[in-house]
């Protein structure tokens, strides 16, 4: 009984070995085409400066950051979910204006800049008041990357990053 045990344990083993060796190469064939690179996968998101300038109110705040993408395949940013608030979106400004959009592109090798002025993520309905100096957690939600977790820095109302690194 000890040997049947052993060798079907070996078989469903074997077998698991497989199959997560050939998931995992389909896998990375399909979300690239860089001719095998190890860490071309589409789970290569950073995130550089991210921000909340102090709300005025408990009703709505911004959100500000840099998501690069170190992957040779393209992705979206599709969502972002955070404690502070159940409603957060992402919009995008055009001409002046902004609206909430679905999803926004994560160029391949590239970035998308989430900034004052222009595209952001907007958080409504405030469970509290971030004051300057307290974290915020946000997790961002790709089409392909994995999920990413991020702390904004609260920073006074008038923060600016491209203001300040112009001195």
């Amino acid at each position: 009984m000890n040997r049947r045990t052993t060798r079907t344990l070996a078989a469903a083993l074997s077998l698991t070995a497989a199959l997560a060796i050939s998931g995992c190469s389909a896998d990375s064939e399909d979300s690239q085409d860089s001719a095998g690179s190890k860490d071309a996968a589409p789970t290569a998101m950073t995130v550089t400066g991210a921000f909340m300038p102090e709300p005025v109110n408990d009703k709505m705040a911004g959100g500000f950051m840099v998501i690069k993408n170190a992957s040779a395949a393209g992705d979206k940013l599709t969502g972002v979910t955070s404690p502070l608030s159940d409603d957060v979106e992402i919009h995008e400004t055009k001409n002046q204006k902004m609206q909430q959009v679905t999803s926004m592109d994560v160029p391949a090798n590239g970035e998308l800049q989430l900034e004052r002025g222009g595209n952001h993520i907007m958080f409504m309905g405030l469970k509290s008041q971030p004051k300057v100096g307290e974290k915020i957690t946000v997790e961002l939600r790709f089409e392909k990357a994995d999920p990413v977790k991020v702390e904004l820095d609260v920073k006074e109302r008038t923060y600016n990053p491209q203001q300040n690194n112009a001195h």
